[in-house]
């Protein structure tokens, strides 16, 4: 592959399912990113082929909105630069975790500004999407996954075992008790309670 991913950022839905069917042949993860006509909404989405549903099985404005199309015929809708930007930075820092691997890569993120909402959804690939290149990535990730599930599971037990051994060496951390679930109300200290007990 010559690129670690691809940005869209295109303004009409032709153009979008274009990136998406070249990103399918190529295997290719891509993020996309809109602004709708309301000119105070918009997205951002990752699509790794076969991982993770491609545009046309998930098109996030046309299902959002409920139109037929992100973008009509012969309508130049200008949304407001604060939304581009607000959406262009959310795109950016998604890039910047996903190539630096460092914190959580959002799959699906919106912002509606009219009401300050940033609603996220899980994305699984459908099944039944009418995309025969996605069908087929999904079949290669499936099997991918079942190849990594047979020869990754001991390392990762293993792995999860010592992490509490590995922290204790590096940093002097040492566990000397376990938190059963009992709660009690008075601390083992005279005057001292705790701050918070889970009601029954």
């Amino acid at each position: 592959r010559a690129v670690d991913l691809v940005l869209s950022c295109v303004d009409n839905f032709e153009a979008r399912m274009t990136v998406n069917q070249a990103c399918l042949e190529l295997n290719q993860p891509w993020m996309e990113a809109g602004v709708s006509e309301n000119a105070v909404s918009g997205h951002i989405q990752l699509l790794i082929p076969g991982a993770m549903p491609c545009y046309q099985c998930f098109p996030p404005v046309v299902v959002a909105e409920g139109i037929k199309r992100p973008k009509r015929e012969g309508v130049c809708a200008a949304s407001l630069p604060t939304t581009m930007g607000i959406v262009a930075g959310f795109l950016s820092q998604n890039v910047l975790k996903y190539l630096l691997g460092f914190g959580q890569v959002t799959p699906y993120l919106g912002y509606d500004a009219l009401q300050d909402h940033f609603p996220t959804i899980p994305l699984k690939s459908n099944p039944n999407c009418t995309n025969a290149e996605c069908l087929k990535r999904q079949a290669e990730f499936q099997q991918f996954q079942a190849s990594q599930s047979t020869t990754t599971a001991a390392p990762a037990v293993a792995a999860a075992e010592a992490a509490p051994s590995a922290l204790a060496e590096e940093w002097g951390i040492v566990v000397d008790e376990v938190y059963d679930g009992d709660d009690v109300g008075v601390a083992n200290a005279a005057g001292l309670e705790y701050a918070f007990v889970r009601p029954e």
